[in-house]
């Protein structure tokens, strides 16, 4: 199908925030507003935003990215994912008044987008789905058990590693150190540790679809999958998620089948 990008400007508080656009000729009455994560601007790791609102668009769902305040192309200081709700509002508004067909909104996220959407969704009625892709859920615990079951343990499988011990070029003492700093950081008190509370009351709180998007070759992910694998309350919440996973895939989809998966996952949910 084909379609129109547009770019705009639009307010948040006293600050101009840049967005774009991709409106397809015959729009459905559902959009994506796709939310950046971590340092990233509108276009995300290996152009995925870009291409996923033109995926989108392709298939008749109009679709929206945009900048954070202090990010890109946006004006302002620079929010943590925690305290960009008004940003999301001010985008969400941008998008219905730039689409005046549009009935209601699902919000994609990566990685800590994901964490935002989550906190944001329960509070805006014109929101009707999620669609969460390796979605950020840290602690420090969380972090060290995953590394140590992750990356530490399956590394001892690792031919390239036991080439490296052979040649004798393995770092023993700086690796050594990694692995213990990791290792204490288990029950170590940290300011963090209510985000997975936090974000679980967010989904109670929400009426919404769930997709759910694991990568299989992301601590991240695995964070996450670990953490509310091991929850029977958390188990019982994302009953309501649809889930798909991509066992090769890394955090950020750098391979284009990776990206097209995701995409194609998308627009059919949606």
């Amino acid at each position: 199908m084909e379609f129109t990008e547009t770019a705009l400007a639009f307010e948040c508080k006293d600050d101009s925030l840049t967005g774009i656009v991709s409106l397809p000729e015959s729009p459905l009455v559902t959009g994506v507003l796709i939310i950046v994560g971590g340092p990233q601007y509108r276009i995300g790791s290996h152009r995925q935003f870009t291409l996923l609102a033109r995926d989108l668009a392709c298939a008749g769902i109009p679709s929206m990215r945009f900048d954070y305040r202090g990010m890109g192309d946006s004006e302002g200081d620079l929010h943590t994912f925690e305290n960009v709700r008004e940003d999301i509002r001010a985008a969400v508004d941008a998008f219905f008044a730039q689409c005046p067909g549009l009935e209601k909104v699902v919000l994609w996220g990566l990685c800590d987008a994901a964490s935002a959407a989550v906190f944001y969704a329960h509070q805006d009625p014109r929101v009707c789905g999620l669609v969460l892709v390796n979605p950020w859920i840290r602690t420090a615990e969380s972090r060290a058990r995953t590394q140590l079951k992750h990356y530490y343990f399956s590394r001892m499988t690792d031919p390239a590693l036991w080439r490296k011990l052979l040649a004798g070029a393995f770092d023993f003492r700086a690796s050594f150190r990694d692995f213990f700093k990791t290792a204490s950081a288990l029950g170590a008190p940290e300011q963090n540790a209510s985000l997975p509370d936090r974000m679980k009351h967010g989904l109670e709180q929400f009426s919404g679809k769930i997709l759910l998007i694991l990568s299989g070759n992301d601590l991240t992910a695995r964070e996450f999958d670990d953490m509310t694998q091991s929850s029977a309350s958390w188990r019982e919440l994302l009953k309501k998620a649809e889930r798909r996973d991509l066992p090769e895939a890394d955090h950020t989809f750098s391979c284009r089948l990776w990206r097209d998966r995701v995409s194609a996952w998308t627009v059919q949910w949606v």
